[in-house]
């Protein structure tokens, strides 16, 4: 591990002495997404796929809402396995009929093990509820993708200036890019790992 660490770190201070490539000349339809939100440092407009290449606004924006949704859960399942390796859990049980308390559970990927089908079952249907019915636009007052207030929620949005109102969904949005890479290494390191260890580095 520590050979591998030091060939990356040589092999990243050696492309320092590397000529930049040329800029690429991109398309009219793809420059018109390089001034959207979450287009900032250190990577500036990435797009690797060209996902976003020749499509049109409304394709964009749906992408956009795909993104925050997938932060949203990111940010989401990464505080519960936090939590929950620390020992934060609900009382009582979980299945009575298989015996199993909260307490009892793993956190992340080893929890699909423990918890009986029917309970899988439920996570899934719960899930596809607040897929269909509350995590979406229903009164279509919605101001950008994502915007699931309807009418009801505010926390103070209203009365935010335009440009707060761009820095919180900034915010926002890079969270949830973060979350999605922290989530996907604590998967990783359990998969490794194969739940002999802790997936935190310093755990």
């Amino acid at each position: 591990m520590f050979r591998s660490a030091l060939l990356a770190l040589c092999l990243g201070a050696a492309s320092a002495f590397v000529a930049p490539k040329a800029p690429v000349t991109r398309s009219g339809a793809l420059s018109a997404f390089e001034s959207e939100l979450g287009v900032q440092k250190p990577l500036g407009f990435w797009d690797p796929l060209g996902m976003v290449e020749n499509v049109d606004q409304d394709r964009f924006d749906r992408l956009r809402y795909v993104e925050l949704k997938h932060g949203r859960i990111a940010m989401l399942a990464f505080l519960g396995h936090v939590t929950v390796s620390n020992g934060v859990t609900l009382p009582g049980y979980l299945s009575p009929s298989a015996d199993l308390l909260f307490s009892d559970v793993k956190p992340g990927l080893a929890a699909f093990s423990q918890i009986p089908p029917v309970g899988t079952f439920q996570i899934i249907l719960f899930i596809g509820w607040l897929e269909a019915v509350v995590m979406r636009d229903i009164t279509g007052e919605g101001e950008f993708p994502g915007d699931f207030r309807n009418g009801y929620i505010d926390f103070g949005w209203d009365t935010f200036s335009e440009e707060k109102k761009l820095q919180k969904r900034a915010i926002e949005l890079n969270n949830g890019r973060a979350a999605q890479m922290g989530i996907l290494g604590l998967m990783m390191h359990e998969v490794v790992l194969k739940g002999e260890g802790s997936p935190y580095i310093f755990g």
